[in-house]
């Protein structure tokens, strides 16, 4: 690895680039080049944006760099080629958010849930709303999507089948000739207040808790559609995460995507595909906070040697590399699988983000330990590593949730492969 100059980080402007090179064993061209295209625009135009974007109020949104991200093609990359898309798998998509989030992993986790918000579209093998919805992706001008799941009161009860009867206070769908009528609410929606669709999971009326939940496409600005306060984060704060409340909104039949009660199966496929992709993102986290510990500790002199040449600070260097690299290879893997296989595997996905989410939080935390009080001061950049690597444990399935997954793949599926 190549340190890079640790004075930036003292800079408040955070001008300077990291030099360090993610060592992929073996990527498709295709995806390399995508890899060096976002990384390009990463460290050049928004890691000076790094310290505005965290500093900013928490409903700021800079559409700029958004719309600089769009024309790289960052919005579509998973959509179909013959669509206007990029025609990516998650392979490319989750390359392109580690890149992404080494510098902020806020503004990664805009694209993150814009492509989240196309997964239904893409996972019900509709052609009818496929043409409809997803060639608006594809415009001059930026268009976000967002995928609205979570509720005030049924958070992980919307994420687990078994548990899906239980749920509390769902938002609610009626059917009445040919639309369905929307009422509920939806909690921490990213893109909720940007995005200009929604992939909206609402329960059929006449059937208890989310047992007949259901997947329909909203516009934003429909009639009836109200976007709430912005959430006031600890990190991620380039994306806005939002409440959205639907009074008597009125979606077509043909909205509907995967048919009635199909939503638990478009959740699980999603959940199970875009974990790769999160587990990109903390990665990302982690190798942002390893390239600040690395430059630190190549600098700092103690009892006449750099930090790096103490044997107790090399050892934890060398751990928090090996964490990373691990980290990787598991996304990378995982991505490649849910790519390959049909339906994408859970074991792989699962354990690939539960493991990253916890290796983002010991690296950062290690990262603190080492520049000791510049650690925690935010000119210096650590601290927002570790604010950061504490929310990819949230989104996507908490590590309880990823934990009844894994244990119920390995009692479930019959490959050996673990």
């Amino acid at each position: 690895m190549t340190a890079v100059d640790v004075h930036a980080f003292a800079d408040t402007s955070l001008t300077e680039p990291t030099l360090t090179e993610p060592t992929f064993t073996s990527l498709p061209a295709h995806a390399e080049e995508l890899r060096r295209l976002v990384r390009e625009f990463a460290q050049t135009r928004l890691r000076p944006a790094v310290r505005r974007l965290d500093e900013a109020d928490a409903a700021d949104f800079d559409w700029e760099l958004v719309t600089e991200a769009h024309q790289l093609g960052l919005t579509r990359l998973v959509i179909p080629r013959h669509l206007g898309g990029l025609g990516y798998g998650e392979l490319g998509v989750a390359v392109a958010l580690e890149e992404l989030a080494a510098v902020d992993a806020g503004f990664a986790l805009i694209f993150g849930a814009t492509m989240l918000g196309q997964a239904p579209l893409l996972l019900s093998g509709d052609a009818g709303v496929q043409a409809r919805f997803l060639p608006l992706f594809a415009g001059d001008d930026p268009v976000l999507a967002c995928n609205a799941i979570t509720e005030e009161r049924a958070g992980c009860d919307l994420l687990i089948p078994e548990a899906a009867e239980h749920a509390i206070g769902v938002t609610r769908a009626r059917r009445e000739g040919d639309h369905y009528v929307v009422d509920g609410a939806k909690m921490f929606i990213t893109n909720g207040k940007v995005a200009h669709y929604g992939t909206v999971f609402a329960n059929l009326e006449g059937h208890p808790g989310a047992s007949g939940l259901t997947c329909f496409v909203i516009p934003l600005d429909a009639p009836g559609v109200t976007r709430g306060a912005v959430a006031d984060k600890m990190g991620y704060r380039a994306c806005l995460g939002t409440e959205l409340q639907f009074d008597g909104v009125r979606v077509p039949a043909e909205n509907m995507i995967g048919g009635e009660g199909g939503g638990v199966f478009i959740n699980i496929a999603q959940m199970n595909m875009a974990r790769a992709a999160v587990a990109a993102i903390a990665t990302g986290v982690a190798r942002g906070a390893l390239d600040l510990a690395i430059a630190w500790c190549d600098e700092r002199v103690q009892g006449g040697k750099r930090l790096r040449e103490h044997q107790f600070t090399a050892r934890k260097l060398a751990e928090m590399a090996a964490k990373v690299e691990a980290s990787r290879l598991m996304y990378l893997r995982a991505a490649h699988l849910a790519d390959t296989r049909v339906p994408a595997p859970v074991f792989e996905t699962a354990t690939a983000k539960l493991f990253a989410d916890r290796i983002a939080i010991e690296v950062a935390e290690e990262g603190m330990s080492l520049m000791g009080a510049r650690g925690y001061v935010r000119d210096w950049g650590m601290e927002k590593y570790l604010r950061e690597a504490l929310g990819s444990r949230i989104y996507e399935g908490t590590p309880e949730v990823l934990a009844l997954a894994v244990t119920d793949a390995i009692y479930t599926e019959d490959d050996g492969d673990f």
